[in-house]
């Protein structure tokens, strides 16, 4: 850790010039914003320091930038938005990054102090609004102690599970002269496991006949993405991905299984139903990779559970594992590479047909009802796009098809949120086009997930950031849809839709637009979007009926009404 002299001298400024000192000190080099009035002098603090600002359209989508910013850098989004609707309009990208693991901060401007509990203009106590969906929400009452409480905000929203952070900035505390010590910058801990832990999951191996290894959550680096698959590859063990962490592992690895995600290969959730050693490394295992807790009995699992978590908080919250080890994803890939084989491998088999499954499964796209097929879409895109391209999607079945089709081969060039929640696409687009502006980006989304923060369309033409976005139209909620047909059978409410012209919004914003109606024509419209050097949205006019892969609306209703 670097570490400021005792007798550096200090520097006189006002609070927000030392907010912002600190953001630079800890090596911030990007922040998302909806300006207000609320925090000018952070604005003013921010002009000439060598950030740069993207200005957003929307405060959710300004924070769901600033998490995605989090979860492809490991380093803490930074997003600034004004008191009142601005803080509660950012309030999804925070709940994202809460049960992402994301590492984020979001500073709200406030009310002047003097203010407070009479109801002020736009007042709200921002502890009691983002505490329970926060690692930690507090607000600065002295502007001599910012440097303090933003180095706090980068260590706690980095520390063990990392997560989002809120800090409330009155008004008139930014315009107080401070005399701000020198900033030291954060430091990342990361936790190792111990030796008599990795000797007792060396002979929880040696006794196991049908090991799963599960990769999830947070806090990854190149190195032990690396490290993970030598590890795979000595003890010949099956790897799975959980929800929405594909590119924790390459797809094409002989020790690939799948993802338990939602709509998972049924032959994987009952390879994982039957596994006698289940090996649980960086997530939590929640709702979705559980199959809805249903893999593992709760609180007592019979299958040995090795659960692998940087947060020990998470060890035991919802499972008592049989082995539980506090380490980081990165400490412990590296404590793998050392750890011995078993003399005897007695599961090799099911590794190969567990990767057998998953090609089986993953290889070619399932006829669908209506011109346009999004498995024959998905499929062109793994067989065209480069390796680092990054692919980012919001909620709604379409997404079912970018998880069962599309193989991530490098680490983080999947950003979609766990949480499920809509909107995030076009967002996480931006930011992942400011950060890599030589890299291909593409938002996949429902027309419904779309519109939710369709206008950051207008920051990406802003900022001239060529983005593609696969909007995909079936002039419905389908995912409530779908589970309408199921419960209520032909009772359709509330799920049905009317759209834009979506190419044509495309134009009015100053991007490219062109309009799919059959799948054979994708390819080119895609390329053309590609090849316009603009913002772009390929509209992909699809069936109602097409509701996931293999899957049909009509099918699903004949049965529900059949069992009644």
């Amino acid at each position: 850790m670097t570490k400021a002299p005792a007798d550096a001298a200090r520097t006189a400024s006002s609070a927000a010039e030392a907010l912002v000192a600190q953001l630079v000190a800890n090596g911030v080099r990007h922040v998302f914003t909806v300006p207000g009035e609320s925090f000018l002098p952070v604005l003013d603090a921010l002009h000439g320091s060598g950030i740069a600002i993207t200005v957003c359209r929307q405060e959710g989508g300004a924070a769901m930038m600033a998490e995605a910013h989090g979860k492809a850098t490991g380093r803490p989004g930074i997003c600034f938005v004004t008191r009142g609707p601005g803080a509660t309009n950012a309030s999804a990208g925070i709940h994202i990054a809460q049960q992402d693991s994301t590492p984020m901060i979001l500073f709200v401007g406030q009310i002047e102090r003097a203010l407070r509990d009479r109801e002020a203009w736009q007042e709200i106590d921002y502890r009691a609004a983002f505490g329970p969906i926060s690692k930690w929400a507090t607000e600065i009452d002295q502007g001599s102690r910012v440097t303090e409480y933003v180095s706090r905000a980068f260590h706690t929203a980095t520390s063990g599970r990392p997560g989002p952070v809120v800090v409330a900035l009155p008004k008139d505390m930014l315009k107080e002269t401070v005399t701000a010590p020198p900033a030291a910058p954060w430091t990342p801990v990361e936790a190792a496991p111990g030796a008599e832990e990795m000797e007792r999951l060396a002979h929880l191996l040696a006794e196991a006949e049908r090991p799963l290894l599960v990769l999830g959550g947070s806090r990854w680096s190149e190195e032990a993405r690396a490290a993970i698959h030598r590890f795979a590859e000595r003890f010949d063990l099956p790897v799975a991905t959980s929800y929405r962490r594909l590119p924790l592992f390459d797809p094409l690895h002989p020790a690939y299984a799948g993802d338990l995600g939602l709509a998972a290969n049924p032959r994987l959730v009952a390879r994982a139903r039957a596994a006698d050693l289940l090996i649980v490394l960086g997530g939590r295992l929640g709702e979705v990779p559980s199959q809805g807790y249903a893999l593992l009995d709760i609180p007592s699992p019979r299958t040995r559970l090795v659960h692998i978590h940087p947060g020990p908080e998470e060890l035991g919250r919802v499972y008592v594992p049989h082995l539980a080890i506090n380490a980081a994803p990165t400490r412990m890939a590296e404590a793998l590479e050392r750890l011995p084989a078993p003399a005897t491998i007695r599961w090799g088999q099911e590794t190969r047909a567990a990767h057998a499954e998953y090609l089986d499964w993953s290889e070619r796209a399932t006829p669908q009802p209506g011109p346009v097929n999004l498995g024959a879409v998905m499929v062109a895109l793994r067989e065209t796009l480069p390796a680092d391209a990054i692919l980012c999607n919001g909620a709604g079945n379409y997404a079912a098809w970018i998880h069962r089709f599309y193989r991530f081969r490098q680490l983080a060039t999947h950003l979609a949120p766990t949480s499920g929640s809509m909107g995030y696409g076009v967002p996480a687009a931006v930011a992942m086009k400011r950060l890599h502006p030589d890299r291909v980006v593409v938002a996949l989304a429902g027309d419904g997930d779309f519109l939710m923060n369709g206008q950051e369309f207008a920051t990406a033409v802003q900022y001239g950031l060529p983005i593609v976005c696969i909007v995909c139209d079936n002039a419905s909620y389908g995912t409530i849809r779908m589970h309408q047909e199921r419960d209520f059978p032909g009772r359709v409410c509330a799920t049905d839709l009317v759209n834009p012209d979506f190419a044509a919004y495309a134009r009015a914003f100053g991007g490219f637009g062109i309009t799919v109606e059959r799948t054979e024509d994708f390819p080119a419209a895609f390329e053309a979007a590609r090849a316009s050097g603009k913002p772009a949205i390929v509209h992909l006019t699809m069936s109602v009926d097409a509701i996931a892969p293999g899957q049909s609306l009509t099918a699903i209703r004949d049965k529900a009404l059949a069992a009644r």
